[in-house]
């Protein structure tokens, strides 16, 4: 008898180890034989897709989307609040392309929870999760985590020749970790998305790889279909399980992935014209948006950007935890850095206009967040640190109405005042907006069921 095992050796002696298909199968059986399927309880949501430019570190809510004029010196900000095109809605000097599109965006201003670390903070603003048991600093990944919002959409989605979600340019991770929060946890590697890097100054490579060894031609990838089809046909005749099934929807979607011409020109920024590569900005953060843009029009269902700064020394920086000194430079200094505001604000801004004028943002919604805010007073760097009690956010496109602020802060933008918002309430919210209740159910390996997440969408931001 051929067993499974044996093939899947084989055939890794054979050049389909890219693929990564042993370890994904392995996951793959143990969802497949006997986990519950996930329950859908629908909203009417319209957005099919949703980017979601994670600012990791730490944005400053007063700096950005929540001016402070009237704070006493040590706190007031040094950028002046600007007009916007929406009368009364005012935010930073330094973002005045965002001032353009303040018609089309919801700026939560009374996003809040009671974490200062990062880790947790991640975790919970990724999954909807707390865990008080992971390590800081330095929490790795595992498959004990909480699902996060990606591969939740992967539980609801079929399989289709684009992966549902995507990470770019890479998880969050350094140090020799990925962050905990960052994939599908406990519902398998079947529903991580697919990276297209791994995190840098670590050793793991990236899920659902799409790269194929130098040496093999799509041609000879089809050839090696060819003898996976023959290895399985024979394998069927003495096995008829949960997992056969199973694993043949799976080999699928990772052949049709690679060979796919649709999945390989998403990922080709290089066939945009260069004007649009020039206003989204010719760097790792506006390509990483142009990206997404490219992604979401291909059907992929969330496209994750996780911000942050390689330096040159290959060292990961999370530069929106703008505590300062940094390379030289102050708190202040780092945000008016190319890889802060400027970066945000053009390719954010390029975003916008694409997706209107394409009619796509009607479909598509935008999320930016980090895991928490900065703090009132200002350092002796010139710069804010850890603030988990309150932070800005944004939410733009997929049915949500322009033109508002929900929440609102004191004058030092350090507290909510009003209608404080949960990390699982922004979660809820996405969720709500791409059609899916918080009610929904997924379950576990001993099919337990679990809500997607225990917030409550704020559902008076659609119109």
């Amino acid at each position: 008898m051929l067993h499974r095992r044996d093939a899947m050796l084989r055939l890794g002696q054979v050049g389909l180890g890219a693929l990564t298909l042993p370890q994904l199968l392995q996951s793959e059986k143990a969802f497949a034989a006997g986990r519950k399927l996930p329950h859908l309880v629908p909203t009417g949501g319209k957005a099919k897709s949703c980017i979601l430019i994670y600012l990791w570190g730490g944005p400053p809510q007063m700096d950005m989307w929540d001016p402070n004029p009237e704070a006493a010196d040590s706190i007031r900000s040094h950028f002046a609040p600007i007009n916007t095109v929406v009368p009364g809605i005012d935010i930073s000097e330094e973002m005045p392309l965002f001032a353009k599109q303040t018609d089309k965006t919801a700026i939560i201003r009374s996003l809040s929870h009671d974490s200062n670390n990062h880790e947790p903070s991640v975790y919970r603003s990724l999954t909807g999760h707390i865990n008080r048991k992971l390590r800081v600093p330095l929490n790795d990944r595992k498959r004990t985590d909480e699902p996060n919002l990606g591969s939740i959409l992967s539980c609801f989605s079929p399989m289709g020749s684009m992966p549902t979600t995507v990470t770019i340019p890479r998880p969050i991770g350094h140090d020799g970790s990925t962050y905990a929060g960052t994939y599908a946890g406990w519902l398998g590697a079947r529903h991580d998305p697919m990276e297209v890097a791994a995190a840098e100054e670590t050793g793991e490579k990236p899920t659902h790889s799409m790269a194929l060894p130098a040496d093999l031609s799509s041609a000879r990838l089809l050839a090696r279909r060819g003898l996976l089809n023959v290895i399985e046909e024979q394998d069927r005749r003495f096995q008829d399980d949960p997992f056969a099934r199973g694993m043949d929807e799976f080999r699928e979607q990772a052949f049709s992935m690679l060979s796919s011409s649709k999945a390989k020109d998403a990922f080709s920024i290089d066939k945009e014209d260069p004007k649009t590569r020039d206003r989204y900005g010719r760097n790792e953060w506006g390509e990483s948006i142009l990206l997404a843009r490219r992604l979401v029009e291909a059907g992929v269902r969330l496209v994750t950007i996780s911000w942050m700064y390689i330096q040159k020394s290959g060292n990961v920086a999370n530069v929106w935890d703008n505590h300062g000194p940094f390379e030289g430079k102050t708190g202040y200094e780092m945000l008016k850095a190319e890889y802060c505001l400027p970066s945000l604000d053009r390719g954010f801004h390029a975003l916008m206009d694409d997706l209107s004028e394409s009619g796509m943002l009607d479909e598509t919604m935008i999320a930016m967040f980090g895991e928490f805010g900065r703090t009132p007073k200002i350092n002796k760097n010139k710069g804010r640190d850890h603030w988990g009690a309150v932070q800005s956010g944004v939410l733009a496109g997929g049915g949500i109405q322009g033109g508002q602020v929900y929440g609102t802060s004191d004058r030092d933008s350090a507290y909510p005042t009003s209608k404080p918002v949960s990390p699982e309430d922004m979660l809820a919210t996405i969720y709500h907006g791409m059609g899916m209740s918080p009610e929904s159910v997924i379950y576990d390996q001993l099919n337990r069921p679990h809500r997607i997440v225990s917030g409550t969408p704020l559902t008076s931001l659609f119109g």
